[in-house]
């Protein structure tokens, strides 16, 4: 089976995802970075994805790096490189018989770019939905560790416990009589 390898063009996600666009409007550029790759972590554990998340450096000016953070490998592209033109290199490079390399864009000439090289294409609305799946699943998943060791010692409440032990004394002096 193929690698899946998933190249996320992070201000695109930003622009489109309704609590990050709300970030964003405030100025909190960080905080919805921050949020963006906490969903996409929690998304590519469950998943068992790998997640390149690339951002301009034209938010960010004079920080080219590459890093790891909650198990993504996130880029911020040189000052003179846009997101676009580093997905469409790097989803060329990686995309080949074991790796099949999605990538996360609403840009439909990126879009248009991916397909011609092989790689498959998501919109950020795709994207969310997914994501937004994968958290209800995570969430249903919990609720069953929760319960799967979970043991009463009686399966009667204290009220119908009282009750039946009425419902037994009334039953047994029926049967002395």
């Amino acid at each position: 089976m193929k690698k899946q390898l998933l190249i996320v063009d992070g201000y695109n996600m930003i622009g489109a995802w309704p609590e990050l666009i709300l970030l964003k409007k405030q100025d909190q550029m960080e905080d919805a970075r921050d949020a963006l790759l906490n969903r996409l972590s929690n998304y590519a554990k469950f998943e068992g994805i790998e997640i390149i998340v690339v951002f301009d450096a034209q938010f960010v000016p004079g920080i080219t790096t590459r890093f790891t953070k909650y198990q993504l490998e996130v880029v911020f592209t040189e000052e003179g490189e846009t997101a676009d033109s580093y997905i469409e290199r790097v989803a060329g490079e990686l995309n080949n018989r074991l790796t099949q390399v999605t990538v996360a864009t609403s840009d439909l000439a990126e879009q248009w770019v991916i397909f011609s090289q092989g790689a498959l294409r998501t919109s950020a609305r795709e994207l969310y939905k997914s994501i937004e799946k994968t958290e209800k699943q995570i969430t249903g998943h919990q609720e069953d560790l929760k319960f799967a060791d979970f043991r009463r010692n009686s399966p009667w409440s204290p009220d119908q416990l009282a009750e039946l032990s009425e419902k037994l004394q009334e039953l047994s002096g029926k049967k002395k009589r």
